[in-house]
């Protein structure tokens, strides 16, 4: 079973020195940055008035209703099979995740794109796999060589990536278009379900007979075989993804003939015979990508981090969360009718999310997908459903932990949540005014504004065809400010904490099988 981790009671000072301009972003420019003209009276716009006692036994009452009506626990997690990272199974998927050997041409690993300390994701608006400068930096700084294939001078992978925390929690779809899916989608089984699970290596709505036990088992099966993510161009050229698992589990087996040879360091059958408990059980038993996926899902399913201060609240403790967050999650419950912002209509449940596709108009930077006339646009859902409607959707994403995953938006092109919030508001507003300079300057963005006009323009079609849709709709800057101070309360503070995270991260006391391990820096070359 999962063991919760411990309450932190100390403020991390690194969170906030590493954060600290996105904070002062978050609330000053939230207190003074106007997005669209608001009716009615604005002389005290931006003042937030201390409450009084009587106000706030006023404003508990009001939440503990929302609470109630929305029937929330705070807790995603209940009811579901978590696994303990500290387990032989899980401790050996953290080995996998970590290792280069799974990276084609040994330059990358799982851990490249999704380490505990950057969120669960690599902290950059859009990934660089493959082909990197250095190979062990992750997040900021972290570029593609120059004489890396496809070097454009850009990131190589065209979408953010999402975090690995709690991706146990899913259970209908993972990935930004879905393309991992329960095809029978009950509650609090993860695909789990007996129903089956399509992945791309099947046609839609098909079910994969090698998909695994579940959602997580088997999206873990596919970033080996992404060219700019772990496959490169090099050893596995020309290879399909059944051949790149075949060679994989060669490689770590240590039989068979694997393209790119043997490891010169391997001890992974002892590792495979402590994990799967099976002590005389051979390396073509052992060690088959069957169980390489399996492993690792086993280590990414117990990422799982939800003792927030609003599960607090939730549970009774009033002081758990600050008022202006309190006045924030009333509007994100509330509807436009009660003067709310409705952001629970996708956003719904303790895990903050519908599971749905949804066209909102962020804003598209990078490579893109391939799509469209110039093959720099990214077409979402519609890329894995062929419905017109899915055209520029993505899947709505879970806010907890929020504030510890961005970049935001499908290609990242968010720096800040408030800059978030507001493209929700009004994306033609926010492109009109969208402001380059928060992306990495390597990113690239030729393409950027008509790319996002088109999003737009489908989002502005679907509303008039009556397809449900985000609304446009007005905030005042106060309001906007409160919505973040409610989304910093969906944040587990263990997400900001390297000791609170160590159990998650491989240390020099844990066995290395291959010397492969990937230790990761950051830009001024400290350990992660």
């Amino acid at each position: 079973m999962y063991l919760n981790h411990p309450q932190l009671t100390q403020p991390n000072p690194s969170f906030f020195f590493k954060h600290s301009s996105m904070i002062n972003n978050m609330f000053l420019g939230a207190l003074t940055i106007t997005l669209v003209a608001c009716s009615g009276d604005d002389s005290n716009k931006g003042v937030i008035t201390p409450p009084t006692d009587q106000t706030n036994s006023i404003l508990d009452s009001e939440l503990r209703a929302i609470i109630v009506k929305n029937e929330l626990t705070g807790d995603p997690s209940t009811d579901r099979a978590i696994p303990d990272v500290e387990e032989p199974m899980a401790q050996l998927g953290m080995k996998l995740f970590f290792t280069k050997s799974l990276g084609g041409d040994f330059d990358s690993a799982c851990v490249t794109c999704h380490h505990p300390m950057l969120g669960g994701g690599d902290d950059l608006a859009l990934p660089i796999g493959v082909d990197a400068e250095v190979v062990d930096l992750l997040g900021p700084g972290r570029l593609h060589r120059v004489d890396g294939d496809h070097f454009d001078g850009g990131p190589t992978v065209p979408r953010n990536s999402p975090t690995t925390f709690n991706v146990a929690l899913w259970d209908d779809y993972l990935f930004h278009d879905g393309r991992v899916e329960s095809l029978g989608k009950t509650p609090k089984m993860g695909g789990k379900d007996g129903l089956g699970i399509r992945t791309p290596d099947v046609p839609f709505a098909k079910n994969d007979d090698y998909a695994g036990d579940n959602l997580v088992v088997a999206q873990a099966r596919f970033p080996v075989t992404s060219d700019e993510e772990m496959k490169n161009f090099s050893n596995f050229g020309g290879t399909d993804n059944h051949q790149v698992r075949e060679n994989l589990e060669q490689r770590l087996g240590d039989y068979g003939d694997p393209l790119g040879g043997k490891l010169a360091v391997n001890n992974w059958l002892a590792e495979f015979r402590e994990g799967f408990a099976n002590p005389d059980a051979s390396a073509e038993e052992l060690i088959t990508f069957d169980n390489i996926a399996k492993a690792i899902g086993e280590y990414e399913s117990s990422q799982v981090f939800v003792e927030t201060p609003w599960k607090a609240y939730v549970q009774g403790d009033d002081s758990a969360i600050s008022d202006v967050a309190k006045r924030g999650a009333k509007l994100f419950f509330g509807n436009y009718v009660d003067g709310g912002a409705n952001c629970s209509a996708c956003h719904f449940g303790d895990f903050f999310t519908d599971e749905e596709f949804h066209v909102i108009g962020m804003a598209q930077v990078g490579r893109g997908k391939g799509d469209g006339e110039h093959g720099t646009e990214d077409f979402g859902r519609y890329r894995e459903s062929g419905d017109e409607k899915d055209k520029y959707a993505f899947r709505t994403p879970s806010l907890i932990n929020v504030t510890a995953t961005g970049p935001w938006g499908h290609a990242g092109a968010s720096a800040t949540l408030e800059q978030a919030i507001r493209t929700h508001l009004d994306p033609q507003a926010e492109l009109n005014n969208y402001d380059f300079s928060q992306l990495p300057a390597d990113v690239q963005v030729y393409d950027m504004l008509v790319n996002t006009q088109n999003a737009i323009d489908k989002l502005e079609a679907n509303r008039a065809q009556g397809i449900t849709s985000i609304e446009h709709f007005s905030l005042t800057d106060t309001e906007i400010s409160e919505l973040v101070a409610f989304l910093e309360a969906l944040t587990d503070p263990c997400v900001e904490n390297r000791e609170c995270l160590s159990k998650w991260i491989p240390d020099a006391s844990d066995s290395n099988p291959d010397s492969m391990r990937l230790d990761a820096i950051d830009s001024d070359g400290n350990y992660l």
